[in-house]
């Protein structure tokens, strides 16, 4: 709305601060009336700022052109504003702009301000006749309320009571301490008499009233923006949630108070102590550390801090014990005036937050040393005096030598390795001679005779040579014995000095001797042999499987197969070991091996295993399988039938065919007929004429090489064939033929 001087009138509906929540459209509508004299075009568009723009969604400003005759009035335009879904709850400003450059030029543009106020999603719908408040100045993300220590924060909220009912009204903050905020309500007149004290805004039907809130953040306060939430209660309509925001912003404040005070500044000994106190006098959580450096030239004092870091709240303050300790020692003054040693102290923020620009400096006093001191120097003259005259000493009279170490490369080996030894000997240059010689057994011939150690240090024609170090040490490694034969050794190393000088004392000769064991040449060993199982029927594979131990020696395997342990059953069988290799796998250190044998022959076995050894003669390791038994496979009278019969008792008629068929199945087995004694085929058929004295029972009998047995028995009775009775001759007269004549 505007006055009436203004050719252009403009109605705006809803007037006032417009309501919404997130994801709700806003409509605002717009009438102009020309009261003009003349016809004009109208331009409304909207001004704002990023912050109107992030809830309106609108990156440029709707615009609408209106063509308005005298005393006319335009139709309703619509804006629709779209508040975003995840608006933050706010008031925030537009201004509506009327435009009519051409027409009317002095009277315009025209700008209306207007607010839409953005609120809670847990807030209440507001209905026509429920209370409303606003709180002002109007605040949102982008405009907060700027706290200044100096200044009141302070806000009014207005209050209108809708309703057509006198209520009461008050405020809370649920997120905001009772010393954080104050809230003051107008006086009603009676709280002079000290009776009553006012809690609440009473306001009558269709009236508006107001309330103080006053903002009092504590002094340890963080520095950011809050946001708390202000609710307003009707007692009338207690079930209303009215909520608003109030965005405040505090500012920030590093301020930090650092003082240095000096405990013990003037030492001789003992390090110089300070502490340092520091206030966080700010509103961030400081995290400090503390180091020194030194305002001199010359860096010598050792700094440390305890503690190193402290961790500071707003208004809390902290100490840290500094200490300074000169150094090196040497560098004290003999005498005169103490050293002056100035240092400064230098304070870091972990979050890289300003510290002040002046930190404190110090000033330690390194006394000079007293005169006794000097009397030091006098005893250190004496000392390398006698220094010197010891190591004249030692020259002429040097450790002798020793013989550090003798021993074999390994004190157990295998026949067929050389044993080598390895020596070491110290201040080898005072040596004479070196002779090694077997002790146990005894021998005549030494295994090294060297006469002149310092002119020929590398014993000539031995590999590998010894070698002299710097340290004047002899160190022989590996050398060859020649002794490669079974049994235990001792091994004697005696060494001889040389004369010193007459002023010089003598020293004696030093012996050592070390021992070495030459054990049998190891074999492939059978650790397991055995079968699967002690019984075999022919036809089957007899599985032997055994393990051998160090598989690496192994050079064949060669098994034997015995009938009753006795007689040899063909040619040994051998696995040579790349063949071995096939059948068999590694487990640890052993191999396993599975192999199938057929069982080709009925009777009982043994089998014997031997494992040879690569490049051992003589020596073998064999194991024995005994009592295998294989026999022969089951055999089955498959049918036995009299004239397709098997009946176990039959009657045959005589002078008839009998018809004898059978079937057997088996290996290795005869089958015979009896009574008659004949031996016949597996499967046949014989024919026999039933006579009166038919021989009977009939057995088929089967006997396998094992000589067991089995048989099937039929037993045949015959009855006799009837001898005819002869019959009386009758003549039977013959009947003469009748003549008969056709039709």
């Amino acid at each position: 709305m505007q006055t009436r001087s203004n050719p252009l009138f403009v109605i705006i509906n809803p007037p006032g601060i417009q309501y919404g929540m997130p994801g709700e459209t806003v409509e605002i509508h717009v009438v102009v009336i020309n009261e003009g004299q003349q016809s004009a075009v109208i331009d409304l568009f909207f001004a704002f700022d990023q912050t109107f723009e992030k809830i309106s969604n609108w990156s440029n400003s709707p615009r609408a052109s209106l063509a308005i005759a005298p005393g006319e009035s335009s139709d309703e335009v619509t804006f629709e504003l779209d508040i975003p879904v995840d608006a933050l709850p706010g008031t925030y400003d537009y201004t509506l702009v009327v435009d009519s450059p051409e027409h009317y030029p002095q009277d315009t543009p025209i700008n209306f301000p207007g607010q839409i106020k953005v609120l809670l999603k847990e807030q209440t719908v507001i209905r026509a006749n429920d209370p409303t408040f606003l709180i002002q100045p109007t605040t949102n993300p982008n405009k907060p309320l700027i706290y200044k220590p100096d200044r009141l924060l302070q806000v009014t909220v207005k209050v209108e009571n809708r309703s057509t009912r006198v209520d009461r009204f008050h405020l809370t903050c649920a997120e905001l301490d009772e010393d954080f905020l104050k809230i003051s309500y107008p006086e009603t007149g009676v709280e002079a008499t000290g009776l009553v004290e006012v809690s609440a805004l009473e306001l009558n039907p269709i009236s508006e009233g107001q309330i103080l809130l006053e903002f009092r953040p504590p002094a340890n306060i963080l520095a950011g923006n809050y946001s708390p939430t202000i609710r307003l209660h009707s007692e009338n309509h207690p079930e209303l949630v009215l909520l608003d925001l109030v965005y405040i912003q505090i500012p920030s404040n590093y301020q930090l108070s650092i003082e240095l005070n000096t405990i013990l500044g003037k030492v001789s000994r003992k390090p110089g102590k300070y502490q340092l106190a520091i206030i966080n006098q700010g509103n961030f959580v400081r995290e400090l550390y503390f180091s020194a450096i030194s305002r001199d030239e010359e860096e010598i004092c050792i700094y440390q801090f305890e503690p190193a870091e402290v961790k500071l709240l707003p208004s809390k303050s902290a100490l840290s014990n500094l200490t300074v300790k000169p150094q090196p020692w040497w560098r004290r003054r003999w005498i005169g005036q103490p050293a002056t040693l100035n240092f400064q102290i230098d304070v870091r923020d972990k979050q890289n937050l300003p510290v002040p620009n002046t930190l404190p400096q110090g000033v330690l006093l390194w006394k000079a040393r007293p005169w006794w001191q000097f009397l030091l120097l006098i005893l250190l003259g004496l000392g390398l005096a006698a220094t010197a005259a010891f190591l004249i000493w030692r020259l002429l009279n040097p450790d002798p030598f020793k013989i550090e170490s003798f021993s074999v490369e390994d004190p157990t080996i295998i026949e067929g390795n050389q044993v080598l030894l390895n020596w070491k000997i110290s201040r080898y240059q005072q040596l004479k001679s070196l002779v090694i010689r077997t002790k146990q057994p005894a021998s005549k011939q030494p295994l090294l005779n060297e006469t002149d150690i310092i002119n020929s240090p590398i014993i000539k024609g031995k590999n590998p040579p010894c070698r002299n170090t710097s340290q004047g040490e002899l160190i022989c490694e590996n050398f060859k014995t020649g002794i490669t034969a079974k049994g235990k050794y001792v091994f004697e190393m005696t060494a001889l000095p040389r004369k010193r000088m007459w002023l010089s004392s003598q020293i004696q000769s030093a012996t050592d001797t070390t021992d070495v064991e030459i054990q049998e040449k190891p074999i492939a060993e059978i650790a397991d042999f055995k079968t699967d199982k002690a019984k075999y029927q022919k036809g089957e594979d007899i599985v032997l499987s055994w393990s051998v131990q160090r598989p690496e020696l192994l050079d064949k395997i060669e098994i034997i197969t015995k009938l009753d342990d006795k007689n040899p059953v063909g040619k040994p069988i051998t696995f040579d070991n790349p063949t071995i290799k096939d059948k068999c796998q590694e487990q640890g250190k052993q191999i396993k091996c599975t192999i199938p044998l057929p069982a080709t022959t009925v009777g009982n076995f043994s089998y014997e295993l031997t494992a040879y050894t690569k490049n051992v003669n003589g020596r073998v390791s064999t194991k024995k399988v005994d009592n295998i038994e294989v026999i022969a496979k089951p055999f089955n009278i498959v049918f036995f039938k009299i004239n397709g019969s098997e009946q176990l008792n039959q009657v045959l008629n005589e002078g008839d065919q009998a018809i004898l068929t059978w079937k057997v199945e088996g290996e290795d087995i005869q089958v015979k007929l009896r009574p008659y004694g004949r031996e016949v085929t597996k499967v046949g058929q014989l024919e026999l004429k039933v006579i009166k004295d038919f021989l009977s029972p009939i057995i088929l009998e089967v006997t396998d090489i094992s000589g067991k047995t089995q048989q099937k028995v039929i037993a045949v009775s015959v009855e006799e064939k009837p001898t005819p009775t002869p019959t009386p001759f009758k003549d039977t007269p013959i009947p003469s033929p009748i003549n008969k004549k056709p039709f």
